[in-house]
């Protein structure tokens, strides 16, 4: 008993190094190019609107990509999905990295991003299937840590290959590719449907153009002059079809016989006070984006120094994610969220009413970091694992990925805004982290709605990774 235990046990150790190695690439790939753009820059001689988009295209395309995936993981199993997207990742890598033009490194950007906007999602997925439920939690917290690493160690590694060529940055994919590739292919299970249904086409045609006219749209809106802004033609035309796309969107799905976005997950009442969640938690996160923009207002430092200066909130997100997981068990789901947001909460309440210094930016780092990491890692993707059937366990973690994903939109949208009526200034950044914690003060309220879970005793040979 205690040895086929064991050899279990070996088993999801092995399955979820695979798991973190393929989310760890997806995610480096949005920090490591950071120190890389300089380089870009001069090699192809573009100005810097059009070097964004090396960034743009990146988040973009893993915007439409995630609830794409994690379907398409539902009808063909877990692990032809996830070595699809892997293979992708890795071609995308290999097109950028010997690129001769810009808009061949932006294609390859595309493919990089198709590819790894279905790793996570598919990775929750997996462990959803295969990992006993008192094991879940640290699992997820564990896949949620990839991130912060990823923050940390992008630049880092970035700064390193530079000193070659910034070509290196994606030719270094290659071998982890093929290594991730090769165990996924031994290590990942695939169940897919005994019977194939039609392919919901119209239905992902109507949510990659809502999605992506809702990002456009948003990332273009001036919250300062909003009605003056909002009825601009470029944002007013971009909004109209992301509305009109999304209703007819609901209406496809309704219909169609097997639906990339189940209509019948939404009607749950838990998982419709988990989209709420999400889409507060998303505009926490996008925040927070700005923080060395902060730094740079606030103390008069280097860009380089001022991410330096985010180490704290990394640090405290590396150890967040696989601490919630460990709790999740423990304290249960519904508490973690509740305990999570009213940090996050606290830490924008830092920001946005105390005098910046040195003090208070890494207090309200520490908080927001922790509070994020706990929400992020485990608890959401927890409660869709157990509040989907298994047969529409990837569609669920698409779902989640999609209003995260919107509340990121709406941050980036809001914050920005903020600051750049007060044309960078201290002020503006304060007014942006305080209108944040303000809307998010009652997603912590509907929070306290979601049902407490069971709490799950475990037992000492099955609860280590």
């Amino acid at each position: 008993m205690n040895s086929s235990l064991n050899q279990r046990n070996a088993g999801n150790t092995a399955l979820l190094a695979v798991l973190f190695a393929g989310v760890l690439i997806s995610a480096l790939d949005i920090a490591i190019v950071g120190p890389a753009l300089p380089a870009i820059q001069n090699d192809f001689e573009v100005s810097g609107r059009a070097l964004s988009w090396v960034f743009s295209a990146y988040i973009l395309t893993g915007l439409i990509s995630a609830p794409l995936m994690a379907k398409l993981s539902d009808r063909y199993g877990r692990r032809n999905v996830y070595l699809f997207d892997i293979a992708l990742f890795g071609l995308g890598s290999l097109v950028v990295s010997i690129s001769a033009s810009f808009e061949m490194l932006l294609i390859g950007r595309v493919l990089q991003a198709f590819g790894a906007g279905g790793i996570l999602p598919v990775a929750s997925a997996v462990i959803g299937d295969t990992f006993p439920e008192e094991r879940r939690g640290p699992a997820l917290g564990l896949i949620g840590a990839v991130f912060g690493v990823a923050f940390l160690l992008g630049p880092l590694l970035g700064g390193v290959l530079l000193q070659w060529s910034w070509r290196w940055l994606f030719l270094i994919n290659i071998p982890i590719v093929l290594v991730v590739f090769w165990q996924a292919s031994r290590l990942l299970p695939s169940t897919p449907l005994s019977v194939r249904l039609p392919f919901d086409l119209l239905g992902v045609g109507f949510l990659s153009v809502s999605l992506l006219s809702l990002a456009l749209g948003m990332s273009w809106v001036n919250v300062n002059a909003l009605l003056v802004s909002l009825l601009s033609p470029k944002i007013a035309s971009m909004l109209l079809i992301a509305i009109t796309g999304f209703c007819f969107l609901w209406s496809i799905e309704k219909r169609a016989i097997d639906p990339v976005l189940p209509p019948n997950l939404l009607a749950k009442r838990e998982l419709k006070l988990l989209a709420i969640i999400a889409m507060g938690t998303g505009l926490a996160e996008a925040g927070m984006v700005f923080l060395p923009a902060l730094a740079v207002a606030a103390f008069d430092v280097e860009e380089a120094t001022a991410s330096f200066m985010l180490v704290p909130l990394v640090t405290a997100m590396i150890f967040g994610a696989p601490l919630a997981g460990w709790l999740l068990a423990r304290w249960g789901a519904a508490k973690i969220i509740q305990l999570g947001l009213l940090m996050v909460i606290g830490g924008l309440f830092v920001f946005g009413v105390s005098v910046i210094n040195s003090t208070t930016f890494y207090l309200g780092g520490i908080l927001v970091g922790v509070g994020l990491s706990g929400i992020l890692g485990a608890p959401l993707r927890y409660i869709v694992i157990r509040e989907t059937p298994r047969g529409q366990a990837g569609a669920g973690q698409g779902l989640l990925t999609i209003f995260l994903s919107v509340g990121r939109i709406l941050g980036a949208a809001s914050v920005g805004g903020f600051i750049a009526f007060q044309q960078g200034g201290v002020e503006g950044y304060q007014e942006a982290y305080l209108f944040v914690a303000v809307m998010i003060t009652p997603v912590a309220i509907f929070s306290t709605l979601l049902k407490p879970d069971k709490i799950i005793r475990q037992s000492r040979s099955s609860s280590s990774i």
